[in-house]
């Protein structure tokens, strides 16, 4: 079922002219990606960020969870998805501010100019506050949520909240007057687990689909993924049509609402995440590449067979 409160503190009921819902997946550096989802041969030059963008309009940065980018980086990878002049990143915050709550003014500075070279190109479109299943709704999370809110202003906000509390009108009445947005959840099913929806509480729509079937990152208490000879091994569910018909509707609600409406596919095992977000594309009405069947891949990558074809054969 689709839930949504009325808009409040000057979001307009209106609908809005907004351009079609940006389709796009988390992260492009996933185990047995150079397998499955980039060409081979690839051609002189071949950077998957360049690659994606030439079929979907979003990335999610993964990697700001973890680590402290250089500018520079963000700066090439700005000029490798410039050719779409529709694409912009979202990044998740990184889990210093989110889960050890360390929000000094040092850490705060240097992730912000991290990620200044796509703010001033216009190339960023919101930063996803990611927070583990057990942060419920209480007065000292709320009170801490604010704390981030004020600590990055320069960034729309997106708040990743599992758990179920955060569903309760107080609950959204703050996102709304803190304008931070909400991001509408597909993940394992619990009672605890915020349901499928379609809330807007800023003018970013957010959607983020994990499956029911998504791995380890969802413990009570942090979001470390599981991992298999050093490396992380994503989530494995794969969205069938009618999973992904079951959301349209929610999507185009937001879409009516939204300036910005982004949908993110994190079910990266076996780059099952590529195919669900082109075909999601194609579903709410995208012209760009029609999406390929369901992917022939293992339960994992590191059972996949070196000789597995990949999803697109082209070099770009």
């Amino acid at each position: 079922m689709t839930h949504s409160l009325p808009l409040r503190s000057g979001i307009s009921a209106t609908a809005t002219t907004a351009s079609g819902p940006r389709c796009g997946v988390s992260g492009w550096m996933h185990a047995g990606w150079d397998r499955t989802v980039y060409p081979r041969p690839q051609a002189r030059g071949f950077h998957p960020l360049e690659f994606l963008a030439q079929r979907l309009d979003t990335l999610e940065i993964d990697s700001t969870f973890y680590q402290f980018h250089r500018p520079e980086l963000v700066k090439l990878w700005g000029a490798k998805v410039a050719h779409n002049g529709e694409f912009k990143f979202t990044a998740r915050l990184h889990r210093q501010f989110t889960h050890e709550r360390q929000l000094d003014d040092a850490s705060v500075a240097l992730f912000t100019q991290s990620l200044r070279p796509l703010l001033d190109r216009g190339q960023f479109g919101a930063l996803l506050m990611q927070f583990p299943s057990s942060f419920r709704f209480t007065s000292e999370n709320r009170d801490f949520l604010i704390q981030l809110r004020r600590a990055f202003p320069a960034f729309p906000l997106v708040a990743e909240l599992r758990h179920a509390s955060w569903t309760v009108e107080e609950a959204i009445g703050t996102l709304v007057d803190y304008k931070v947005g909400f991001c509408n959840l597909d993940q394992p099913r619990s009672l605890r687990a915020t349901a499928p929806a379609s809330w807007l509480t800023t003018r970013i729509g957010y959607v983020k689909l994990y499956g029911p079937e998504a791995g380890a990152s969802f413990g009570e208490f942090d979001d470390r993924e599981a991992t298999r000879n050093g490396q992380r091994t994503g989530h494995h569910h794969f969205f069938s049509l009618a999973e992904m018909e079951a959301w349209q509707p929610r999507i185009e609600h937001l879409r009516r609402f939204a300036e910005e409406v982004y949908v993110v596919f994190a079910n990266d095992g076996g780059g099952r995440s590529v195919i669900n977000a082109l075909q999601m594309q194609t579903l709410l009405g995208g012209e760009r590449l029609a999406a390929p069947a369901r992917p022939q891949v293992a339960a994992a990558p590191a059972a996949q067979s070196p000789a597995a074809p990949a999803l697109f054969d082209v070099a770009a």
